[in-house]
Parts: structure tokens; sequence; C-alpha cells
């Protein structure tokens, strides 16, 4: 059976855009995901509060250690409302979803 002793990443994140804002067209593609940049980063964020590895989720969610990797990536695939909450649940909590008006353009 895997380990499922959930061992954190370290990753900085402002040293990450720091360096990569340097290459050219990164800014424009980095604003056109920023949605779900912001998604993955609280999915992650969760994760790691709950001291879960992606295996421990998954089998909480009854699924693979692949489709949690896909749930928490950024970019081609794009996970249901019915998947977060899901993943809500198997890092103990509440999936909610905000609209907020845009500011009006002058």
């Amino acid at each position: 059976m895997a380990d499922l002793t959930f061992q954190p990443v370290r990753h900085d994140h402002k040293a990450f855009l720091e360096k990569a804002s340097k290459r050219g067209g990164f800014n424009e593609a980095y604003e056109a995901l920023e949605v779900e940049y912001a998604l993955a980063h609280e999915m992650l964020a969760a994760r790691a509060r709950a001291g879960l590895t992606q295996e421990a989720v998954a089998a909480r969610m009854g699924t693979t250690k692949s489709a949690i990797s896909r749930l928490e990536a950024v970019g081609k695939h794009a996970p249901s409302v019915a998947s977060l909450k899901r993943y809500a649940a198997a890092v103990g909590c509440t999936l909610r979803i905000e609209l907020i008006p845009a500011a009006p353009n002058p």
C-alpha cells in the first residue's frame, strides 16, 4: 500500500513568478489563467491544511491519484462543480462559488 503520509513540497511561488515573468509572453499567459491559478492555489492549500496526499484525497473520493493531479493542475482540464464539491469534502472543506460584479469601465 502507498505511503499516505503528507510531506509538503517546498515551493516559493513569489520567486517562481519573479523568475518566470522575465520570459516573453509569460505575464499575458499567466493573467489569462488567473482564475484557474487561484483555484489551484486554494485546492493545494486546502489539501496541505488537511495534511493529505493526492493518494489520500483520491481514496476519499473513490478515484485515482492521477485524477486528483488533473484536478489540481492548471491548463487543459476544467473540473466540474460536482468534482470540486467532492474534492472540497475530501479535504474537509465546503465549496463556495462567488460571482463578483466587475468594476464598470469608465
